[in-house]
């Protein structure tokens, strides 16, 4: 499967960082299945005057399903509500998996789950709201090893018309 991580230089050989930020998933190597997504990723780049570039990698999904430890998010859901909920406040989820996947709470979607965080909504109505948005995905590497599954393809600047 084809995957792109979105950043301002190209990523040859990923690498699992700590975050300046608490991200959906915690600490990772971030990426998606939507290359218009990884797009959307590289839009804080254009402030700082940095290039945006897309990198591209073949997922060998099968052969990590057999391999390491993942957690699948199929849709947004109470546990995947919950998940998102504690990386982003940083209360420490633990990092027993190697690959996660499932949708990505961006800016819009995050509204929804902070208003549920503050108690605003239940869970299920945060759930029911969420179910309005075409929600992308993203594919996280949590660990060194999890990265053996991904091999870089190419790497194209954000905005140029690639076949891919």
């Amino acid at each position: 499967m084809k995957i792109y991580h979105g950043s301002y230089i190209q990523v040859l050989a990923p690498e699992i960082r700590g975050s300046n930020r608490l991200l959906d998933y915690g600490n990772g190597f971030y990426t998606t299945t939507d290359s218009n997504q990884a797009v959307r990723f590289t839009e804080k780049f254009l402030r700082s005057g940095k290039s945006r570039i897309i990198s591209v990698y073949e997922f060998d999904y099968d052969c990590a399903v057999k391999g390491s430890s993942m957690l699948e998010f199929s849709e947004a859901n109470h546990d995947w509500l919950e998940y998102v909920v504690k990386n982003r406040s940083g209360n420490g989820i633990d990092n027993d998996f190697d690959i996660v996947i499932g949708p990505v709470a961006n800016d819009r979607v995050y509204t929804v789950v902070e208003s549920y965080e503050l108690g605003d909504y239940t869970a299920d109505e945060a759930i029911n709201r969420l179910k309005t948005f075409k929600l992308t995905d993203q594919v996280v590497f949590k660990s060194p090893k999890a990265l053996q599954y991904i091999i870089f393809v190419q790497a194209f600047t954000a905005g140029e018309v690639r076949e891919i």
